[in-house]
């Protein structure tokens, strides 16, 4: 009987210590290590919070990829499910402030001629971008091959982009060499 105790309380043990079976946790924002997306397994890749003005914690959020990688091209080009989870910790994320901020981040981080090229996607996707967040607030984008990418918001779908370039160029201002650093850094795993 002892024996048996002992062999339950060690499997226990394996169970609570095995790296990669806990959740992450950041500024009380819970990120499981693995999420089942359109029948996929995914696994955390990263997680990151993004601040304004240094100071204001806007959300935290979570990267989450089938075959994970700290190559920011291979994030960024792979044909895989992409997940991104952000739960925003603010009430001054104005449907406002998410659209400037999303037009003005993606064409940095992308080529000019590719901004030109995918203008109708870009303001079509900063359009899904209407509601004032609060704390608790949430958003998903999910890309999968050969459907597109999908905005979720507070759990209602907004739509979806089925040209990959525009995913690219998605994942390449958050990922991307000219994506915010904390976040590209945070997201990669680096």
């Amino acid at each position: 009987m002892a024996k048996r105790i002992f062999i339950l309380l060690l499997a226990g043990l394996c169970f609570v210590f095995t790296p990669g079976i806990q959740a992450k946790e950041l500024q009380g924002v819970s990120f499981p290590q693995e999420k089942i997306v359109d029948g996929k397994t995914l696994t955390l890749n990263g997680v990151a919070l993004r601040k304004a003005l240094g100071i204001i914690k806007v959300f935290a959020g979570g990267f989450y990829l089938e075959t994970p990688t700290t190559d920011y091209k291979t994030a960024i080009e792979s044909e895989q499910v992409k997940y991104f989870y952000l739960e925003y910790l603010t009430s001054k994320a104005t449907a406002k402030k998410l659209q400037d901020g999303f037009l003005k981040s993606i064409t940095k981080a992308n080529p000019p001629e590719l901004v030109a090229a995918q203008q109708k996607n870009i303001e079509l996707y900063a359009s899904w971008l209407d509601q004032d967040m609060k704390p608790g607030s949430t958003s998903e984008s999910i890309y999968v091959p050969g459907k597109g990418l999908t905005l979720i918001v507070n759990g209602k779908t907004k739509g979806t982009i089925s040209d990959v370039s525009f995913a690219r160029m998605y994942y390449r201002y958050s990922l991307g060499k000219k994506a915010d650093k904390k976040l590209r850094k945070g997201y990669l795993g680096l």
